[in-house]
């Protein structure tokens, strides 16, 4: 689902619904969640740590993209929620790009300077979980790749490390 931003600002927001069979919602947000261990499943991931700058943890990711895409790199903060909402459990991550002036842009890669992103994720009433994920973010040439092959690539691949993932920790 495309939603454009009102004005001409060149941004694009998408939304994406999925579950997960047999993956416990606490455990997928746990994961998610794993820097670490993301570097060990996600096959886009170039480089991803998080630091402490002024206080504030700051996470970097950079993603690989096929040619002829330049990679794109984030500088972002993001916080976990775990909420209550009419008596069911609900996980909530939150982001959104912030400047570093220690995290300064590289040659060739282009960085995603607006990006917001919420993820929700609950039980699907079974013993798996549901979600919905939104991103906001700019450049056009992001959307082809990542909503083509990338989402359900991707959420295959967050499956298996779940069904992995207390084995490797």
């Amino acid at each position: 689902l495309f939603i454009p931003f009102p004005q001409q600002s060149g941004l694009y927001e998408y939304k994406i619904f999925g579950g997960l069979a047999d993956v416990p919602p606490k455990l997928c947000a746990d994961v998610y969640m794993d820097l670490d261990f993301r570097k060990e499943w996600d096959q886009y991931v170039k480089e991803l740590y998080e630091k402490t700058y002024d206080g504030e943890k700051v996470i970097y990711w950079e993603v690989k993209y096929p040619f002829p895409l330049s990679n794109r790199d984030y500088v972002y903060v993001r916080e976990r929620r775990e909420m209550d909402v009419d008596g069911r459990k609900i996980w909530v991550v939150l982001a959104k790009s912030v400047a570093v002036s220690q995290c300064p842009e590289k040659p060739g890669i282009v960085r995603v300077k607006s990006y917001k992103q919420s993820l929700v994720i609950e039980s699907d009433g079974k013993a798996g979980c549901k979600g919905k994920r939104s991103r906001k973010c700019v450049t056009i040439t992001f959307l082809p790749f990542s909503l083509q092959s990338g989402v359900p690539a991707f959420l295959k691949d967050i499956q298996k490390a779940c069904l992995n993932y207390s084995k490797s920790t």
